[in-house]
């Protein structure tokens, strides 16, 4: 599984929040042969806001595309993980069911 953190806009995330994101993808490891690509995109909105997006990309030709938002960026970050992982284990047991 190959994962892209990246912000957008002109926000950069910090190495802290890399650092975050990589401890959070860890509970990732019992699908991570099911995904090939993970692409993590932060942005900051002039409201405030973070936005949190992910584009999931899996073995066999499906996708997904998921979006966060909320005031706090690390909540926005487990939102999104918490979706990512809700989609990777549907996808899962869609292909386990053919």
């Amino acid at each position: 599984m190959t994962v892209d953190v990246r912000g957008t806009h002109g926000y950069n995330p910090s190495d802290a929040t890399q650092e975050y994101v990589d401890k959070k993808l860890v509970r990732f490891d019992h699908v991570k042969d099911h995904v090939a690509d993970l692409h993590i995109v932060l942005d900051k909105e002039n409201s405030g806001e973070y936005k949190a997006e992910a584009t999931i990309h899996f073995r066999w030709g499906a996708m997904g595309h998921l979006k966060v938002t909320n005031r706090n960026l690390y909540k926005a970050i487990d939102q999104m993980l918490d979706k990512a992982m809700t989609k990777v284990t549907r996808e899962k047991e869609k292909i386990q069911d053919r």
